[in-house]
């Protein structure tokens, strides 16, 4: 795999996975609906903050790891796809019905408190560093340095997110109609799902 061609695949499946709504989009939609735009958007730029920390953390210690051992790479990408694979097949099997976006919570008085929440929220999610632990090891082409270019990788998904949940800032109650609407949530569950398991098929077959 060239380097473009890791890039453009990356950003096919990343851009799916962000459209796929969980914490992140719940928190926001409920932010915008009920405290309005401008404190949904310090949610966002913390929720994107602990994004490049996750990415950094996985870029320089796991592209450590990974340049310096065969059997680490080994451990780590069968460890990778199964956990894709686990989630697949869950996300096929067992589609989400509904996604609530009800009302969020005040946190503590102050707009910069909402940046706190969006950023901590994302840091102390552990799938997000099994995310990234599984995912990006899977676009780096051969003979690239690991960590730049995972930290590019971690800043095209942070990109995504941007516009992603930028949309669903300036569009809050439409959107969250949509995402109330048991046949879409089902359905990007299973394109999710089936997203999942080619990629941890794909991990499973890849040599160092």
């Amino acid at each position: 795999m060239s380097v473009v061609e890791a890039l453009v695949a990356f950003t096919l499946a990343a851009g799916l996975l962000t459209l796929t709504p969980g914490l992140d989009t719940a928190l926001i939609l409920r932010t915008a609906a009920a405290e309005g735009p401008k404190r949904a958007v310090l949610a966002m730029v913390g929720i994107l903050a602990g994004c490049f920390v996750w990415g950094g953390l996985v870029a320089f210690g796991l592209g450590a790891v990974l340049a310096a051992s065969t059997l680490a790479f080994t451990v780590l990408k069968w460890i990778g796809a199964a956990y894709l694979l686990w989630l697949g097949i869950g996300l096929i099997l067992k589609p989400r019905d509904r996604f609530e976006v009800g009302a969020a919570p005040a946190p503590s008085s102050g707009d910069t408190a909402w940046m706190r929440r969006g950023f901590l929220s994302n840091l102390l999610n552990p799938k997000m560093g099994v995310f990234y632990v599984s995912f990006l090891p899977q676009f780096l082409p051969q003979g690239v340095s690991a960590a730049p270019f995972m930290l590019l990788l971690t800043a095209i998904h942070v990109l995504l997110g941007v516009i992603w949940l930028g949309l669903l800032i300036a569009a809050t109650q439409p959107l969250a109609r949509v995402l109330r609407q048991a046949a879409v949530v089902r359905w990007l569950d299973r394109v999710t799902g089936g997203v999942f398991i080619a990629f941890g098929l794909k991990l499973a077959l890849e040599r160092r």
